[in-house]
């Protein structure tokens, strides 16, 4: 269970106040794989970054039960200098899982390469988020935070991520942004839009799909 008790937060940019929560309280339940929906720039990265802990909210509580994935899809979390192999033998030590057995799977999944054993700062967007969902599909979370990584690579790849990801929610819950609606109503089960700080959930993903595609209408000519 992931409770959100009156949270909020605030950025300034440019001298001008942008709400991306506004006094939000809500419960993700503990099993259950969960569709963020909003427009670009509602807050919905800010929201998971929250939640994994990586972000402080301007103000409320955040309380779970479990153990939380890093939002997979944000590579922020990784040392630049260090090689993508480098920061895969970390994370596990931190999570405390077997390195080489983390490693192997990363390398698998991944398909960087060479580029495993260069420095994360020389790899594009794309391949930090591989890089990240291969840690964070190695290591098993009660709640998995992805953030459109399932948008990363050919179709091929794009495939293998969804088989692993539903692989890994069979036993585990997961709080996913992505703006490709039909995998949100593949993979997931409840719903909830982020709409001018506010958040509305559903239990039926559908409801929530329909919310969303309502506030993005274009409005009539």
């Amino acid at each position: 269970m992931i409770q959100l008790d009156n949270l909020c937060k605030t950025y300034v940019l440019n001298g001008k106040k942008k709400v991306v929560a506004d006094n939000i309280t809500a419960t993700f339940p503990t099993g259950v794989s969960v569709g963020l929906l909003g427009r670009n720039g509602a807050g919905k990265s800010s929201l998971l970054r929250m939640i994994a802990g990586t972000m402080d909210p301007t103000s409320g509580t955040i309380r779970s039960t479990g153990t939380i994935s890093w939002p997979v899809g944000f590579g922020g979390s990784f040392h630049p200098d260090l090689t993508g192999l480098q920061n895969t033998r970390f994370v596990a030590r931190i999570y405390g899982v077997d390195s080489d057995d983390l490693i192997e799977a990363v390398m698998a999944f991944a398909e960087l390469g060479q580029h495993f054993k260069l420095p994360v700062r020389s790899y594009s967007s794309g391949m930090r988020s591989r890089l990240a969902f291969g840690i964070s599909m190695g290591i098993s979370f009660d709640t998995y935070l992805v953030d459109e990584v399932t948008s990363v690579g050919d179709a091929a790849f794009k495939a293998r991520s969804e088989e692993v990801f539903l692989e890994r929610i069979r036993s585990s819950g997961a709080i996913v942004v992505s703006h490709a609606l039909p995998l949100i109503q593949r993979i997931c089960e409840h719903g909830a839009v982020l709409e001018n700080g506010q958040l509305t959930y559903y239990t039926d993903v559908k409801e929530a799909v329909r919310h969303h595609q309502d506030i993005v209408k274009p409005p009539p000519k």
